[in-house]
């Protein structure tokens, strides 16, 4: 029986940053390479379209993707565009064209599991909409602080988005400056009073994905999940990986293993006062199999850079080491 361990990562900045992992680079960075210098943080009051247009630099839109498309009978594999095997520059490029305020925060430089031997590799990157820039008062400071303090104490809710609002979080891997999407995550929440209703946001993923291997109605919630396995066939109720494969989401985590291939998530979640309408839609896109051949892949490349670099080491040691003093 052959026994095939499981590749997970979690890309959430603060869960990476708790671990003492390098930190993303501070929103405004807006660079898809990130290996620009530097720049000073700007100050001062600005609009959201300012802290845009500071953060993006040049943007081309509609962005130049020179990744293969997908094969005609393939199953549908992307999210608002974003889809595995892009390449970074590319995934950040379309999810900035997603709109005119989105600002790609990034690169992320851990969260897989491996032995990078002090190599630099792009592990994925944030997204969010702009907001407005207002510098506050130490006063202002300390009483928001106080109000988060009161929040926290009183188990109050708090959500990072409101309604008009999305996010993203795209997971690569790649040797440096090679760095491939393996999944893509976004959760967008409907404007206030747009809101569409639950049933027209499924109709709307099914007609866009096909027919999915699992659609539940989980307390008003919508869950529906496609799953296919490496040779691209759609899991049915009778197929064991239909409830193994699990997909992503906004959060960024991603589990990979060479027995799931495509994996298609989704969740509606209604609203409070109408659960009839949808207040957001969250869905991700992860191709298991392919990264889970490409961590594997990076992770052989690395070592036997590594090795090649100590035999060289080595080599040249016994050429020009001096020799002891005994």
């Amino acid at each position: 029986m052959k026994l095939h361990r499981y590749l997970s990562v979690v890309l959430v900045a603060l869960a990476l940053t708790a671990c003492g992992s390098k930190k993303p680079d501070a929103a405004g960075s807006g660079s898809a390479s990130g290996g620009d210098p530097p720049r000073a943080a700007p100050s001062g009051n600005a609009s959201a379209e300012e802290v845009a247009e500071e953060a993006r630099g040049d943007v081309d839109c509609p962005a130049d993707i020179q990744t293969p498309a997908r094969e005609a009978n393939a199953p549908v594999d992307d999210v608002v565009g974003v889809r595995p095997g892009m390449t970074y520059e590319e995934a950040a490029n379309v999810v900035m064209c997603s709109n005119d305020l989105m600002i790609v925060t990034g690169p992320i430089t851990a969260g897989f599991n491996i032995q990078t031997y002090g190599q630099t590799l792009r592990q994925g990157f944030t997204a969010r909409l702009a907001e407005p820039r207002v510098e506050k008062t130490s006063k202002q400071i300390m009483e928001e602080m106080q109000d988060d303090m009161m929040a926290r104490s009183g188990n109050a809710v708090r959500y990072d988005l409101q309604p008009g609002q999305s996010k993203w979080n795209v997971t690569t891997l790649g040797m440096p400056g090679q760095e491939k999407v393996i999944g893509a995550g976004r959760e967008e929440w409907f404007a206030e009073g747009k809101n569409p209703t639950i049933a027209s946001v499924a109709d709307a993923l099914i007609k866009k994905y096909g027919t999915p291997s699992i659609d539940q109605d989980n307390a008003g919630q919508r869950f529906i999940r496609w799953v296919y396995d490496p040779f691209g066939r759609l899991a049915t109720e009778t197929s064991p990986i239909r409830t193994q494969c699990a997909g992503t989401g906004a959060s960024g985590g991603v589990s990979l293993s060479p027995d799931c291939g495509l994996v298609v998530e989704a969740h509606v979640i209604p609203m409070q006062d109408n659960p009839a309408l949808a207040r957001s839609l969250e869905t991700g896109v992860v191709h298991q199999a392919s990264g889970y051949e490409l961590v594997t892949s990076v992770e052989q490349a690395l070592e036997q850079m590594e090795q090649q670099k100590r035999a060289k080491a080595v080599e040249d040691a016994s050429k020009n080491a001096d020799a002891p003093t005994l």
